[in-house]
């Protein structure tokens, strides 16, 4: 099946779960789309069993993606870009500290944790593995999903400083987790293990610092095009262009394609850019495009998380180790976002309960299944998958559905 088959298919079942959820489910768009379509997936596992055919067709079709490639490649630059470019700059701006030591210390922080205690739990389970395959599934699983929660913020009307909190963070440290995950799969892939400190530091200030300045030098870029012209066609294309052709340039400079892709979509973004390149149509069509760039794109993705199912290679003891994962990595998010909120509580004025509800929110979404997906057999791929899938399926489903609750119980 070539790409344009497979691209068709999933617009087509897309539309199809889409149909579904909207005119009888009616819950949140990327929630209801994984839900049916994992209702989907388990009742060709069923019908399988009595045709088997069935099953083979739909694992066939699954087979032929490479979900990592499609995530991380493909979906993850317009994803990002389109997220951070109607975030408010102004908000983003006062809690800028905040959110960088969540983005940075509480990646950190949350990976060590949930690697140790990770370790420890197979250890009882009798599922030994090297530690550095569990820090792997630690950094894997501690970057946040902008988009899966925004929504449901918004319909819970969440305190703006929260949601800005929330969604801020997860923008930054889908890029910083990236990052972390790299530098951990080059040690783990190593030989030797052996490694330097000071080598692995200059690369974390590499990919970090060149992706900030390769997406403020996009920004610049975009505006100086934008200004000089007044054609919204043209203009869009621009925004497009800087997208794609920054993502592809990232990737060969070993920048963090990701924090360039927020960071250019900030720029873009803010309202001294729109105000100064944009007349008001230009403004309505690139807000328009990319609106539906991003819903299109996140229903393919929760579809595809949901349909992965038939395929993932599931085993008794790792659907334990997976569900007792989830206290584990809910734990870990909960003590990493402690020190930055003790630090900035009471000069920020922060909301009642905010660790608990941005522990709650912070949902896991396809990074998470796309990093697992890219590990090698000899890293414990298998174990690793089946928990990540657990621990995604969960805070997409229940978390995602309850955190608007949760929200509306404390404010």
């Amino acid at each position: 099946m070539d790409i344009f088959a497979i691209a068709t298919a999933l617009i087509v079942l897309s539309a199809i779960f889409g149909y579904i959820n909207v005119r009888f489910l009616k819950l949140p768009v990327t929630i209801g789309l994984m839900v049916i379509a994992l209702l989907f997936s388990m009742a060709t596992l069923l019908i399988g069993k009595i045709f088997p055919e069935v099953l083979n067709l739909e694992q066939q079709f699954i087979g032929q993606i490479d979900f990592e490639e499609v995530v991380m490649e493909g979906m993850l630059s317009f994803l990002l870009f389109a997220g951070s470019l109607h975030v408010n700059f102004s908000q983003l701006r006062d809690l800028r500290r905040p959110i960088i030591l969540f983005a940075t210390l509480g990646v950190l922080t949350s990976t060590i944790l949930v690697g140790g205690l990770t370790y420890f739990l197979l250890q009882l389970l009798g599922l030994s593995i090297p530690f550095i395959h569990c820090l792997l599934f630690g950094a894997l699983i501690s970057p946040t999903d902008p988009i899966a929660v925004l929504g449901i913020l918004k319909k819970a009307n969440a305190p703006k400083k929260l949601e800005i909190k929330i969604v801020g963070e997860s923008l930054f440290n889908d890029g910083i987790g990236v990052v972390v995950f790299l530098t951990i799969f080059g040690i783990a892939a190593s030989e030797s293990a052996h490694f330097d400190i000071g080598e692995i530091g200059l690369l974390f200030l590499e990919e970090v610092g060149g992706g900030i300045l390769l997406g403020l030098g996009l920004g610049y870029v975009a505006y100086r095009l934008m200004k000089s012209i007044d054609d919204y066609e043209v203009e869009v294309m621009i925004s497009l262009a800087i997208v794609m052709g920054g993502y592809l340039l990232a990737s060969k400079l070993h920048f963090s394609a990701p924090l360039a892709m927020v960071v250019a979509g900030l720029f873009i973004g803010h309202e001294r850019f729109r105000t100064s390149t944009m007349s008001e149509v230009t403004e309505l069509y690139v807000d328009k495009f990319w609106e539906l760039i991003d819903v299109l794109l996140n229903a393919i993705l929760f579809v595809l998380i949901g349909l992965e199912i038939v395929i993932l290679p599931f085993d008794n003891a790792f659907v334990v180790a997976g569900l007792l994962a989830i206290p584990v990595v809910l734990f870990s998010r909960y003590a990493s976002l402690a020190l930055p909120i003790a630090l900035f509580q009471k000069k920020l004025e922060f909301v009642p309960k905010t660790n608990l509800i941005m522990t709650w929110g912070g949902l896991r979404g396809g990074i998470s299944i796309a990093l697992a997906l890219s590990l090698t057999e000899v890293m414990s791929r298998n174990l690793i998958l089946n928990m990540t899938y657990i621990v995604v399926i969960f805070s997409i489903v229940i978390q995602g559905l309850t955190v608007g609750r949760l929200v509306k119980k404390f404010n």
